[in-house]
């Protein structure tokens, strides 16, 4: 319960700075992120946030939140794109999340509500993994095998729960990194426990400076991802426009 305690907190900062009222005691809708950032992004009344950082604490307050009523989880944050022609800061409403062989459909009418409100997002297959895919000639095979235009880490793990506890899902994601451009080693080492570890960048970049032009590029991506998932989350109701079936 510790980790559904520290998103209460984020959530509760959130309603004290926007002024809003005080959210219900039963969540509208689980939100899934891998990155601290994200959660920000997704702290909202009726929106539980949950860091894929520590799974065990991640299930339990998910189970929590299921037992609770909650009916509802979607996967939220940033992506790699795997399709050409995606470009940071493009948004993704996926319209299944593919994990192996496995591919499951998300909820035809969450999505169809997203793809309204956010005209000019996409509608494609996810992809979820459980390691960053960096290198651009995996991504144009796992595009061209299984047809998914954006990859993330946390998608298939929503998919999954949402299969085994019998609740509507979906996934909503920003491109960082396009699909031909690789992600710098500085970069890999640099996000882990849902923050970004700066003594791993750092010798990363002191094995090998050359890294440094890229992860500077990574960055203005970053920006225009995360200025993308901000504007995108102010267009969405505090429920993610799924709070009717909570």
């Amino acid at each position: 319960m510790a980790q559904f305690h520290r998103w209460k907190a984020i959530n509760s900062r959130w309603r004290s700075d926007a002024g809003d009222v005080a959210a219900p005691s039963i969540p509208l809708v689980i939100a899934l992120v891998g990155l601290a950032l994200e959660a920000r992004i997704a702290a909202s009344p009726g929106v539980l946030v949950i860091c894929h950082e520590e799974p065990r604490k991640a299930a339990d307050a998910i189970e929590n939140a299921i037992k609770n009523g909650c009916r509802s989880i979607i996967s939220f944050g940033i992506a790699g794109g795997l399709a050409p022609g995606l470009s940071p800061g493009d948004l993704i409403v996926a319209s299944a999340i593919i994990d192996q062989q496995t591919v499951r459909p998300t909820d035809p009418a969450w999505s169809a509500r997203l793809l309204q409100t956010l005209p000019g997002s996409t509608y494609a297959p996810i992809l979820g993994v459980d390691a960053a895919i960096a290198d651009p000639a995996i991504k144009r095979q796992l595009h061209q095998l299984v047809g998914a235009a954006a990859v993330d880490m946390e998608s298939h793990v929503v998919a999954r729960l949402a299969v085994d506890h019998g609740l509507a899902f979906a996934a909503l994601r920003v491109i960082i990194d396009p699909a031909h451009r690789a992600i710098p080693d500085a970069a890999l080492a640099g996000f882990g426990g849902g923050g970004t570890d700066v003594r791993g960048v750092l010798r990363q970049l002191k094995a090998s400076p050359s890294q440094t032009i890229m992860l500077a590029r990574l960055g203005l991506d970053l920006l225009k991802a995360r200025s993308r998932l901000v504007r995108t989350r102010h267009l969405l109701d505090s429920g993610f426009h799924h709070a009717e079936q909570c």
